[in-house]
């Protein structure tokens, strides 16, 4: 018997859409939040709204500040590098459980993902290697057999993915970042697990340079 498909809810579907506002760069960090507008934009009541965004709030992606407001999550210079520390740890655990997993799986669709970027790479398409960044990286944790460090993943997940957005579309950021996609497909196809996290932790860790000084500098 085939399962029945409950349809989404209006908080659901708000939800969705303020994650990926938020996410996109539409909504910007440390932006204030409107829930009659919000409400009015989508066509919907202020209540799915109210609840969209205590579900937000829940995972981070917007702070409520009494008498103020709800606004769009900033981080200190400082929260960023912390962040970056928090995806560290668990990107490298998860990339050596997925090699040692499944190699041959894992190492096919990190392979696919990454024609795919060479593709929008070629194409100038910012936004759809943007968001096949993302993908890359959430496939350790797909191919890790670890659903554990998954849940841990996705409390940053879509922190990273907006900050992402937001710094990753620095030329020089982005040509870089994409070698070393490339280069960390070669270490997994070659099961080097020393060589891959070598090269992702310089991937995550890049803190030096003029790029990232002048993006520390100031709250993003």
């Amino acid at each position: 018997m085939s399962s029945i498909v409950r349809p989404k809810s209006l908080t659901e579907l708000v939800t969705e859409k303020l994650t990926e506002d938020i996410i996109s760069g539409k909504l910007k960090l440390g932006s204030q939040i409107s829930e009659v507008k919000i409400a009015k934009e989508f066509n919907v009541s202020r209540t799915p709204v109210r609840e969209a965004i205590n579900r937000l709030e829940m995972e981070g992606l917007v702070t409520v500040e009494p008498q103020r407001g709800t606004f769009v999550f900033c981080l200190e210079p400082d929260e960023l590098a912390q962040l970056c520390d928090a995806r560290t740890c668990l990107e490298s655990a998860a990339l050596i459980s997925a090699i040692q997993n499944n190699p041959k799986d894992f190492s096919n669709s990190i392979r696919e993902c990454t024609n795919k970027m060479t593709s929008a790479r070629n194409e100038q398409n910012d936004t759809e290697y943007l968001i096949l960044d993302s993908k890359f990286h959430q496939l350790f944790f797909d191919h890790s057999g670890n659903r554990f460090l998954n849940d841990a993943y996705q409390t940053i997940s879509q922190k990273m993915s907006t900050v992402r957005n937001m710094l990753g579309r620095h030329p020089d950021h982005m040509s870089k970042s994409y070698k070393e996609h490339l280069e960390i497909l070669t270490a997994i196809e070659e099961k080097n697990e020393e060589k891959a996290l070598k090269i992702l932790h310089l991937h995550i860790d890049r803190k030096e340079g003029e790029y990232w000084s002048a993006e520390t500098k100031k709250s993003i």
